[in-house]
């Protein structure tokens, strides 16, 4: 796994170099300088696993054949291709949000002398993708469906960011509004299509399968996209910080989470009370009432069998696909999310 990353990493200078000498755009040493430093800010600094996850699912769907380099280049540049709509997709977010870090360091737009400039350069970002589809894929029979993937998942994304940001409002905090079903639509467009059904649409076009086919594929990964975003709302509150690398603010952010959804669900008219006056508000006497109430409720007890269910129907779903390469695929993505602690 850490050859497979170096090797990931090796294609990314190769993409980067591309572009720093793209020659639709006549280059300056400035303008050279600024998305050298922007792209290795933005880009490379997570934890890359939706990219790896494009080679990890091409290699099983070519079932044990060991991939030559021109197939390993080509789905890493496929990998780079989701990290870099990633970087846009948190670029713009981080300025949308007024967000102070990410991934450890400050966010790009609060790096001296960025500001707003941030905002061209998430889209700069989101140019990139095709300038990287064209001039590695052209000639490919899946280029124009690889297009078509990203500009309907990045649609999707973008539409899944306006429901949540709608939701949450300044001034407008209202809990009567937060349903499984609203949490349901947040999660399956800005979360699910990018993070868990493109990497594994990447590597099908690859190996020669239609979308259109794989329907079922599609249903399965959203699905596990909700439970992902289902953990990831349970380790906001539950987690260790020093586990999962920060300190949860979803109860202060007014986040319509899946905590605060089940318990509007559970609560009964006196505990319902305590949410409506306590749910996003800074002050930690606050925060601590309603993560009382939460205990109350058993919330974490409600999460291990949501858990247990989501995993049991996950795996039924998983094990009446016809094909056992794409069993593997979604095995395997399982089993990177199953009862994680980060």
């Amino acid at each position: 796994m850490a050859d497979l990353k170096s090797t990931f990493l090796n294609v990314y200078s190769v993409l980067k170099s591309e572009l720093l000498n793209d020659a639709a755009f006549e280059w300056s040493h400035d303008s050279r300088q600024w998305v050298d430093r922007m792209l290795d800010y933005t880009v490379p600094g997570g934890k890359l696993n939706r990219g790896l996850s494009v080679i990890d699912s091409y290699r099983l769907l070519k079932e044990g054949h060991a991939l030559n380099d021109d197939e390993i280049f080509l789905a890493s540049a496929l990998g780079w291709c989701i990290e870099w709509l990633q970087a846009y997709f948190l670029v713009l977010d981080d300025i949308m949000d007024n967000s102070h870090t990410r991934r450890g360091q400050p966010c790009w737009f609060r790096v001296p002398k960025v500001g707003m400039i941030a905002a061209n350069d998430g889209v700069l970002l989101r140019n990139h993708i095709p300038r990287i589809l064209r001039k590695h894929f052209k000639g490919k029979p899946y280029y124009v469906d690889l297009l078509d993937l990203f500009n309907e998942v990045e649609f999707q994304t973008a539409a899944g960011q306006m429901i949540d940001l709608i939701t949450t409002l300044e001034g407008e905090k209202d809990l009567s509004k937060y349903t499984l079903s609203l949490h349901r639509r947040i999660v399956q467009y800005k979360t699910a299509y990018y993070s868990f059904y493109l990497p594994v649409a990447c590597a099908l076009l690859m190996a020669g399968e239609i979308l259109d086919n794989h329907v079922d594929v599609k249903n399965i990964l959203v699905e596990m996209g909700t439970y992902f975003q289902v953990q990831d709302d349970y380790l906001d509150c539950y987690g260790d910080p020093e586990t999962i690398g920060k300190i949860g603010t979803d109860i202060e952010d007014f986040k319509c989470s899946w905590l605060v959804v089940k318990a509007l669900e559970l609560s009964n008219d006196e505990q319902k009370k305590v949410l409506h006056e306590n749910y996003g508000k800074p002050d930690p006497a606050n925060v601590a009432k309603v993560k009382i109430l939460y205990n109350e409720l058993n919330l974490e007890g409600v999460f291990k069998e949501y858990e247990r269910a989501s995993y049991e129907k996950l795996v039924t779903s998983i094990e009446a696909h016809s094909s056992k390469a794409v069993q593997a695929v979604l095995k395997s993505f399982l089993a990177k999310i199953y009862k994680r602690l980060k």
